[in-house]
């Protein structure tokens, strides 16, 4: 049996309750994250801390607590659920109103729920181990803020369903000039000469904390050279490699896209590299 936090309370899932007027039930008004952790030791908190604030900001909900409100309840959520390999969900709503109505409600205090659950083992950086995904790709139909990591993720799910049901492990997206956002869950990556290449952060792309703590760390090792800027979907179909990361995921090398192989279809040596200098830096963050 699980423990969650609920609204300053520890409590067994079983007996979590969140009133069916909540916003983030209504409307999916309200910002979330997921921080990953091994064996006690969070990646990236502060970076996850600082974007949740962000897009409370963003969204206008008023909620003020800072890094180490949220640190004591992920500690107590790691702690309480056996530690191991665990995800952290942190999600803060608006909160529950009596009536529903789209305008903002006054004198409503946030529902503030967290959450672990089991995620994988890092990945280990060995290309003879490691399997590849394959991925869908599809025109990006989503919402023009997809900076702001909302809990309204119905564009998203779309996407990663169309996928799924192709047998793929993820979707990669692009926009109406043809160039590559994002994936319906990831950020997304190619890799052409030695050179990781990743598309700029904008109202697109969701700034991504695996995202942020890889290109911190590529470029302070400096042995592989990282650029920021668009990506065409020609330049993804001829790419010598391609990746995906997420918290959970880390760094997931694609082999296949719409069915055809990644160059020789093959996991390539520069995500081999880049995710030892990940592996090895992670939990500086």
């Amino acid at each position: 049996m699980s423990t969650v936090f609920l609204n300053h309370q520890y409590l067994p899932m079983e007996e979590a309750r969140i009133s069916p007027m909540d916003r983030g039930f209504l409307f999916g008004d309200g910002i979330y994250e997921v921080i990953p952790s091994y064996n006690g030791k969070m990646v990236g908190f502060g970076p996850h801390i600082q974007r949740m604030r962000n897009g409370l900001a963003a969204i206008g909900i008023q909620f003020d607590w800072d890094e180490s409100a949220w640190r004591e309840v992920c500690d107590q959520l790691i702690q309480r659920n056996g530690s191991g390999n665990l995800g952290l969900y942190l999600h803060v709503s608006r909160g529950a109103d009596s009536k529903r109505f789209h305008a903002y409600p006054e004198g409503v205090a946030p529902t503030v729920f967290a959450y672990a659950f089991e995620i994988a083992p890092p990945p280990v950086p060995d290309r003879s181990q490691a399997t590849g995904y394959k991925v869908a790709t599809a025109r990006d139909l989503r919402w023009q803020r997809c900076h702001i990591k909302s809990t309204a993720l119905l564009g998203n799910v779309l996407h990663f369903q169309y996928g799924y049901e192709q047998g793929a492990n993820e979707t990669l997206l692009y926009n109406s000039n043809n160039e590559l956002t994002e994936a319906s869950a990831c950020n997304a990556y190619i890799v052409k000469d030695g050179v990781v290449i990743t598309p700029p952060l904008d109202n697109q792309i969701l700034p991504g904390i695996t995202r942020q703590l890889l290109l911190d760390i590529l470029r302070r090792d400096g042995s592989i050279t990282v650029e920021e800027r668009a990506v065409t979907m020609d330049e993804v179909f001829n790419a010598d490699e391609v990746w995906v990361t997420s918290s959970s995921k880390e760094i997931a090398p694609v082999v296949e896209i719409d069915g055809k192989p990644v160059a020789d279809g093959k996991v390539g040596p520069v995500w081999e590299a880049a995710l030892k200098l990940y592996s090895a830096a992670k939990f500086d963050y």
